[in-house]
């Protein structure tokens, strides 16, 4: 696995900025040779059409949030603070799929293109931890620009991925991709999207070893969660989870199977209790 690597925030963010510009661009290009949006897509219950307008909503939501262009969010938020983020989330995309519909398809590559160079031009120059308003999280919800440009990545590159998975054509996730992805949003999310519920009572904590030297350290302590990078604990983990950056993204969001990560050996689990490593991913709710 090599030495951990301490990680230059500024620099990263830029990287993380570099890396969702070729990730819109790419979408584009997959967008505007797709010939069927009513084909299935990579999602169980989405077609194509609504995979790209869903990834539309979302390029819209966080473009709107760092310019002056607000979104009247009133009609499409479920009210007050009730049920799990992904309750939440799958709410919101019920609304946001019929946002984008009829002939509005036809040229939703474009749309995302110009919503993301919004976000972009609007956040250049941006310290990484300033604030950007995400309502759609929960009232009065904001997350800082490196982790809402690093969710607008992991969105564009997994649902890229959908929709490359119902057209027949290729999709790759770099390893640099899904580093960025893990180092500038899970950190934020992973605490966001624990389960209180299943959480409370629990307590342990989790080593996150990636390829190229990305650390993530995970703490559960009875309903809450914290996650830091390149920590050094006081105590040593309950588990280590050493794993290929791609895997872990791709399997932490259900678009591959834990099994098949570990046949192949790109998940391994070690620590004084390797046996807590699929806990993790029970803890944590997926929209």
């Amino acid at each position: 696995m090599g030495a951990v690597v301490r990680f230059d925030a500024v620099r990263e963010h830029e990287r993380t900025r570099a890396a969702l510009a070729g990730a819109v661009a790419r979408l584009g290009q997959l967008l505007s040779s797709t010939r069927d949006l009513d084909a299935p897509s990579g999602l169980p219950s989405w077609t194509v059409g609504d995979t790209a307008a869903h990834l539309a909503a979302v390029h819209l939501a966080y473009s709107s949030a760092v310019t002056d262009e607000p979104v009247d969010w009133s009609g499409i938020l479920p009210s007050g603070e009730d049920g799990l983020l992904a309750e939440r989330i799958a709410a919101v995309n019920a609304k946001a799929i019929a946002l984008f519909d009829g002939e509005q398809r036809s040229r939703i590559g474009e749309f995302i293109s110009e919503r993301a160079a919004a976000f972009l031009g609007a956040t250049a120059g941006l310290d990484p931890e300033d604030p950007v308003a995400t309502p759609w999280y929960g009232p009065e919800r904001s997350l800082t620009v490196a982790a809402a440009t690093g969710l607008v990545l992991s969105e564009t590159l997994l649902h890229g991925l959908d929709i490359a998975r119902g057209t027949g054509d290729a999709w790759p996730i770099t390893q640099d991709e899904a580093s960025l992805v893990l180092g500038q949003a899970i950190p934020t999310m992973m605490p966001l999207a624990l389960d209180t519920t299943r959480s409370r009572g629990v307590r342990r904590s989790f080593d996150l070893a990636f390829d190229g030297g990305l650390r993530l350290s995970v703490v559960v302590d009875d309903g809450t969660m914290t996650v830091t990078r390149d920590d050094t604990p006081t105590r040593p983990h309950d588990c280590r989870i050493t794993a290929d950056p791609v895997t872990f993204l791709l399997v932490s969001f259900k678009r591959a199977p834990m099994w098949k990560a570990i046949a192949l050996g790109r998940m391994r689990a070690g620590g004084r209790k390797p046996w807590l490593a699929t806990s993790l991913s029970k803890l944590v709710a997926t929209p």
